[in-house]
């Protein structure tokens, strides 16, 4: 069979394209794709889940050195931040087993939180509460007293080291005519919208902790 030159400007023009076709590169995913934000879906075990090494690890990075006793934080005075016992954002518990001493990036944390809790509870329209703060820094003196009255305290706590803390989520400061009363569960919700938000974001590791009725938060 004879073909005439049109043929083979056709068959040549064919194979030209099959043959760009194979060699075209594939698209590759693209890295560092921003993470999807996402919403706080209720479940507070799964979702606050991190565990004691990646608490510890976190604090062996950033936090300072475990004091004996609470007379060292004065050798500490350069590391660490005093936090007061309330302020327009949040307040302290009655602290009988750790110290108000955090690292500068904790203690920015905890502001962070408090703020956003604060702005969440604004854009929603609801009556403003602060976050109550049960527990921060611990010293040896006092993780020894701790696990004499509670067997479930560990000797090898994040709070050793200045860069953990405890946020209650039984219970939270109601701020003075702000409106009417809401309940724990409700205020729970948006803390832990908060909370799911910025660990997303890779700033903090968080534990839910049900016995304790706290949410156990260390800073990355």
């Amino acid at each position: 069979m004879k073909y005439s030159p049109l043929s083979f400007c056709l068959i040549f023009i064919i194979w030209v394209a099959i043959l760009s076709c194979k060699s075209e590169p594939k698209t590759l995913p693209q890295e560092n794709t921003p993470r999807k934000h996402t919403r706080f879906n209720g479940n507070y075990n799964k979702t606050f889940s991190d565990l004691h090494d990646l608490h510890t690890s976190a604090a062996l990075a950033k936090g300072i050195s475990v004091l004996e006793s609470r007379a060292d934080t004065a050798l500490c005075k350069d590391k660490l931040v005093r936090i007061p016992c309330e302020i327009e954002l949040y307040r302290l518990d009655e602290l009988k087993h750790s110290i108000p001493y955090l690292v500068p990036d904790a203690s920015a944390l905890l502001t962070k939180i408090s703020a956003n809790f604060r702005d969440s509870l604004i854009n929603q329209k609801l009556t403003l509460y602060k976050p109550i703060v049960t527990s921060i820094t611990r010293t040896d003196e006092d993780v020894k007293t701790l696990t004499k009255r509670n067997r479930n305290a560990s000797d090898n706590s994040a709070h050793r080291y200045a860069t953990t803390f405890d946020i209650s989520w039984r219970r939270f400061a109601k701020v003075q005519n702000s409106g009417k009363d809401l309940s724990p569960d409700k205020l729970k919700l948006v803390l832990g919208q908060v909370l799911h938000d910025l660990r997303e974001g890779d700033e903090c590791y968080i534990k839910h902790e049900r016995k304790q009725a706290c949410f156990h938060i260390t800073v990355r």
